[in-house]
């Protein structure tokens, strides 16, 4: 089944240079020029996939993303100017799923997504053939089929990678994972990000399960090692 990518960059010429090379593996691509359409084609349209520059005119990336991420889980990766952390790590606090840096090779942006939608398939395929599967810990309760999560019988809106997170802490109480072994099990041994991303995604987390999440109930700290999960 072909694969739905939404590209959004205002510079026409890198939009034209992915749309061909994407359409080569036989994936369907729209594409969008400014924040605003950008916004109403992700409502309008269910993506497998959207790839999402920083600067963009109307409205900006990190808001564009922040905003998806009200209404749906689809994976976003980031397109960011070369060297600024700061670019990377905004992106993920706004719900991004990964950044890929400019100017990049073209190989490797179809490789990130090719590697993304990989895991999706293997979580669906997983999930159609396993019976439900619902974990509940205090006031928090997490269908690992439907990739839901409730606090207090409210959803809560994860991206794709803060469930993948709290899932492996969740089905594995109180063991601790320090954030190199988080980085290459929730994100991949050929992931190029650095443990920031692990930390940024923990605290986004807590921001949305715990009541509080300077005093976590669920995400603990390890101090000198890592995370767990507390049943």
């Amino acid at each position: 089944m072909d694969r739905k990518i939404l590209v959004v960059d205002d510079e026409k010429l890198i939009v034209k240079g992915l749309k061909f090379t994407l359409e080569q593996d036989n994936m369907d691509v729209d594409v969008a020029y400014d924040g605003r359409e950008a916004l109403e084609k992700a409502k309008n349209n269910n993506y497998d996939m959207i790839l999402l520059d920083v600067m963009l005119p109307e409205i900006g990336g990190f808001e564009v993303c922040q905003q998806i991420r009200d209404f749906s889980d689809v994976p976003i990766i980031m397109l960011t100017a070369k060297g600024d952390d700061m670019d990377k790590i905004l992106g993920l606090e706004y719900g991004a799923d990964d950044y890929i840096t400019k100017p990049f090779n073209i190989l490797e942006v179809k490789a990130r997504i090719k590697a993304i939608l990989r895991r999706v398939n293997s979580r669906r395929s997983k999930n159609t053939e396993a019976p439900s599967n619902i974990l509940v810990s205090g006031d928090l309760r997490i269908d690992l089929d439907s990739r839901r999560v409730f606090i207090e019988n409210r959803e809560v809106n994860l991206t794709a990678k803060e469930f993948d997170l709290l899932e492996l802490l969740i089905t594995n109480p109180n063991k601790v994972y320090n954030r190199e072994k988080l980085l290459n099990l929730v994100w991949g041994y050929d992931y190029p990000g650095d443990v920031r991303t692990v930390d940024v995604h923990v605290r986004r987390l807590r921001e949305k399960i715990e009541k509080n999440p300077s005093e976590p109930k669920y995400i603990h700290t390890k101090w000198g090692v890592g995370y767990f999960f507390q049943k």
